[in-house]
């Protein structure tokens, strides 16, 4: 099966995707923990149009981006909603079983701002470079090494579980299955899930002993060296600056 690929548009030319690996991380990670705590709107509104930028000067096709940010934003959306609801304050709209307040309302949003700005820049930092340069860039940030072959793992295998889930489906299909909300149904999905379950680990345990026997220690094989250029630290060093202004209200009386 073909999988939508995070890094597919890894290979463009921009500023973006030439920022090294290791500073790319550590400073939108900054950025993402400063957006978070932004405090009011104007500044959240301010943090969306510098991730746009950002976005914009990757040069990733928006529609790139649009199918894969689609679902995560309508989660956030959800969030506002149900906040708008359920946060007490002044009553903007009485409903029989539910008040929309404004404290509520201004809250949610605030949330939906600055979650969609940190979530454009974690995209970011996946599509402009390859996976497997992100995992040794985070093996060179010192990250316990568990940690590094966990990511590893789970984003190699959770195609190759996805396949298998299909096949099932597939077996379950040519037997005349037709899924419907009633016991037999779900006592099906039930069994097939377990019967996944069952075969990942398997799997797993297969692939460990075949990595072992082949002498694999669990660091990542280390074939080439990033080199910080004069226009990485001058690109850290502005993004760490630009996260810290978003707060330099706060301090200065």
């Amino acid at each position: 099966m073909n999988y939508p690929r995070v890094d597919e548009y890894s290979g463009l030319d921009s500023i973006i995707h030439n920022f090294d690996p290791r500073a790319k991380i550590i400073t939108f990670t900054a950025l993402i923990f400063s957006f978070a705590f932004i405090e009011n709107i104007p500044l959240a509104i301010l943090a969306i149009l510098f991730s746009i930028v950002l976005v914009s000067i990757s040069k990733l096709p928006t529609e790139f981006v649009y199918q894969h940010l689609k679902y995560p934003v309508l989660f956030l959306f959800s969030i506002f909603i149900v906040m708008a609801f359920t946060i007490k304050g002044n009553d903007i709209l009485n409903l029989p079983f539910l008040d929309l307040t404004l404290e509520g309302m201004y809250l949610g949003f605030l949330i939906f701002l600055r979650g969609v700005a940190a979530l454009l820049l974690a995209f970011l930092i996946f599509s402009t470079s390859r996976f497997d340069a992100i995992i040794k860039a985070i093996y060179m940030l010192k990250i316990p090494n568990i940690f590094v072959q966990m990511i590893a793992f789970s984003y190699r295998y959770i195609f190759v579980i996805i396949d298998e889930f299909h096949n099932m489906k597939k077996a379950l299909s040519s037997r005349g299955f037709v899924f419907g909300l009633n016991q037999h149904s779900l006592a099906l999905i039930g069994n097939m899930m377990g019967g996944l379950l069952i075969r990942s680990y398997e799997r797993g345990d297969r692939v460990h002993k075949s990595m072992i026997s082949k002498g694999y220690g669990g660091a990542p094989q280390m074939f080439f060296k990033y080199n910080m250029k004069a226009k990485d630290y001058f690109m850290g060093s502005s993004f760490i600056l630009i996260a810290l202004l978003f707060h330099i209200h706060s301090v200065i009386p």
